[in-house]
């Protein structure tokens, strides 16, 4: 992806969260190091990537995400740019 940020502190991110291994690791890992509003503007982006890949209108997303304009045109910008959207939700069965 364009301008992402790579260093040795965020690769190790990366690695941490790659040996996470259920739902519960993840959640207790995610609440350890991210504040409650972190994890759901994280959520938030992910649900109207979601909603955007069902080719749903903006304006439906911010009803049912409260997510604002800006924010479903920034991830809707990354989804045309990068497949890792597409390979996520493929890889949780939700390609469609």
């Amino acid at each position: 992806m364009k301008n992402a940020i790579r260093n040795n502190d965020v690769d190790y991110l990366y690695k941490a969260i790659l040996t996470l291994k259920t739902k519960e690791e993840a959640a207790e890992f995610f609440e350890a190091i991210c504040t409650p509003l972190e994890i759901n503007t994280i959520s938030q982006r992910l649900s109207v990537a979601k909603m955007l890949r069902k080719k749903e209108v903006y304006l439906n997303i911010v009803a049912k995400t409260t997510a604002s304009t800006a924010t479903i045109s920034r991830v809707k910008r990354s989804m045309d740019n990068s497949e890792a959207y597409d390979k996520l939700f493929e890889r949780l069965g939700d390609d469609e």
